[in-house]
């Protein structure tokens, strides 16, 4: 019995790898204690202060605590960690390398929600107008870019390895890199003069050539326009920098801007009970702007080849696509009914012969 406990005791001391089973299972005891730690953290803690953001006003800190889920749920792995490398009888090799791998967990939870915060932080920016929504995108994907290769480099530094070096290597590789994608570059930066200069932002309808669609994203090498069919198109920055982009994302008034061709049998009188009729329309309707710059021009301007032209410029305020076909549409009807009522009519291009004579036989 005494040879039996020996070798129990053995067992226990020797353990795995030297490591005997007492710290071993203390150790996974710690770490179970910390997922249990975590699951409280998450579900109670975390919910109950989403609870208390939930009453403010403010949506930023419920955004703050939605990302920062994930890192403070490190915080007990980290710990539980680095109690292991207590209890654990490390030496050596060994004991430096896990003493790493806590270091690295630690700096991983710190830049985890740093690189995390950065959406809601910008997002707070853009509610106050400061940034523009393509702009707010191009710098929290630089931010958490930037984030992230520090918290690289600081953890390499941590397991001994050069970054100095390494810098040097990577810029000489990116000469050769370069050499082969200019093609990159040039949109890159076309992409940041697109955003620098406000030619257009997501959600922006623009026309350049052959493309005519709505704006939805605008990223660091190509921007996607949505076109009318809902297909997306995909199309370089550099092709969007050098044709003309009209954006009627900025249009700030809507304009009409016809020719009005009566027939040449038209009185003065007609003219002018047409002219009137039309204008009165159009002051009258609230759909119509007239103030000002705004005042609408409806005047007979032109004696032309076949036909009396009338000129009908007026002006809206700024609204959909439908909705300005619907104005224009219903003006049409209008200005029909109105030269229909005054008793004359809508010419058409035509030619007149006149025969001053006929051959007598």
């Amino acid at each position: 019995m005494e040879d039996f406990i020996n070798l129990i005791t053995d067992v226990w001391n020797r353990g795995f790898f030297g490591i005997d089973l007492g710290s071993i299972i203390s150790s996974l005891i710690v770490i179970l204690f910390a997922l249990l730690f975590r699951g409280f953290i998450i579900s109670v803690v975390l919910n109950a202060l989403e609870k208390v953001a939930s009453r403010t006003k403010s949506t930023i800190d419920d955004e703050i605590l939605n990302v920062l889920k994930k890192p403070l749920g490190l915080i007990p792995i980290t710990i539980a960690l680095y109690i292991c490398t207590l209890i654990l009888p490390l030496t050596g090799l060994i004991d430096e390398i896990a003493t790493n791998v806590v270091k690295t967990f630690v700096i991983f939870t710190i830049f985890s929600a740093l690189a995390n915060s950065i959406q809601p932080i910008f997002a707070a920016l853009s509610a106050k107008d400061w940034l523009t929504p393509a702009i707010q995108m191009w710098l929290q994907r630089a931010s958490k870019f930037i984030v992230w290769v520090i918290g690289v480099a600081i953890i390499l530094d941590i397991f001994g390895i050069q970054i100095g070096p390494l810098v040097a290597g990577l810029g000489l590789f990116s000469v050769a890199v370069a050499l082969g994608a200019q093609d990159f570059f040039k949109n890159l930066i076309s992409g940041i003069l697109i955003i620098g200069e406000k030619r257009f932002q997501p959600g922006d309808r623009i026309k350049a050539g052959s493309i005519h669609g709505i704006v939805e994203t605008i990223g660091f090498r190509s921007t996607v326009v949505r076109n009318f069919d809902s297909s997306p198109m995909l199309i370089p920055n550099k092709d969007l920098s050098d044709v003309y982009v009209t954006n009627y994302g900025e249009m700030q008034y809507r304009r009409i801007d016809w020719k009005i061709n009566l027939i040449y049998s038209t009185t003065v009188e007609q003219l002018e009970s047409i002219r009137n009729q039309i204008k009165d329309y159009v002051i009258k309707n609230d759909s119509f702007l007239f103030d000002g710059e705004f005042e609408p021009v409806i005047r007979v301007v032109q004696l032309g080849d076949s036909s009396i032209d009338l000129l009908v410029v007026v002006y809206a305020p700024k609204m959909g696509f439908a909705a300005f076909n619907e104005l224009k549409e219903t003006l049409i009807f209008k200005i029909m009914h109105i030269v229909k009522e005054n008793g004359s009519e809508f010419a058409y291009p035509s030619t007149s012969l006149y025969v001053e004579s006929m051959p007598q036989d």
